[in-house]
């Protein structure tokens, strides 16, 4: 809605209630926002989260509580992210990707955010005191207990742990070696390959939906978990 001068009045007013309304919200979702200035700026008061600016009252308003909670994750997990590598102001994150691990964690999710440099940052989200806390996630790829407390099991695949294998995710390759093997699973991915079917990728036949999936360690961050048809090349010893 638009206002003139003339309905300023009814401006704040709505302000006020919508303010009281998202903050409301924002308790529930275990998110404590700082004060809204709606008094001097109406619905187009600055919405923000330790002084991370989230959006404006207006748009805010518009959504329910789960796009208001996705809209302040980005957000805040995009912070946790770029002050782990120190980065320089004016850099940001491109892609937020859930991991997939075996429940219950002494977090509520885990998130690798890549960065434009392509640097995968780990960042776990808690609920501490009533309050979600976002934090650089510690990960020890080469403590099997560790990995199996996060993925379960490890399991037997096509592929060996150690094997060196070129993978695609996204558009981007990246060569890296097998750290752990999982069963297979609904892991998300954007693939440019049939989902179905029965498929022959480096001389080994599979089908897409009982392959197993892999961690990668192309030392760019936190691993890569690609499934089976994402591996596009593999590197022979010797």
């Amino acid at each position: 809605m638009t206002y003139s001068h003339r309905n300023i009045a009814e401006e704040q007013i709505e302000a006020c209630q919508k303010a009281k309304q998202i903050t409301a919200i924002c308790e529930q979702l275990h998110i404590k926002l700082d004060p809204i200035d709606w008094q001097n700026s109406g619905m187009r008061a600055c919405v923000t989260v330790n002084t991370i600016e989230i959006s404006d009252l207006l748009d805010l308003c518009q959504l329910d509580s789960a796009s208001i909670l996705r809209r302040i994750q980005i957000k805040l997990f995009e912070r946790a992210a770029l002050e782990t590598i120190r980065a320089q102001p004016g850099h940001k994150a491109l892609v937020w990707s859930p991991v997939d691990v075996v429940q219950p964690q002494e977090f509520s999710s885990l998130w690798v955010i890549t960065l434009e440099t392509d640097e995968r940052v780990p960042i776990a989200e808690y609920i501490r005191n009533g309050q979600r806390v976002y934090e650089h996630y510690e990960f020890d790829m080469d403590d099997g207990q560790f990995l199996a407390k996060l993925f379960g099991p490890i399991y037997k695949g096509d592929y060996q742990l150690g094997d060196t294998v070129t993978i695609e995710e996204r558009e981007r390759k990246c060569t890296g070696e097998i750290v752990y093997i999982l069963p297979p699973g609904k892991a998300v991915t954007n693939r440019k390959y049939p989902s179905r079917g029965r498929h022959t990728i480096l001389g080994k036949t599979y089908m897409n939906d009982v392959s197993s999936r892999y961690i990668v360690d192309c030392h760019d961050g936190f691993p890569h978990v690609v499934n089976q048809w994402q591996i596009t090349s593999e590197t022979s010893e010797g």
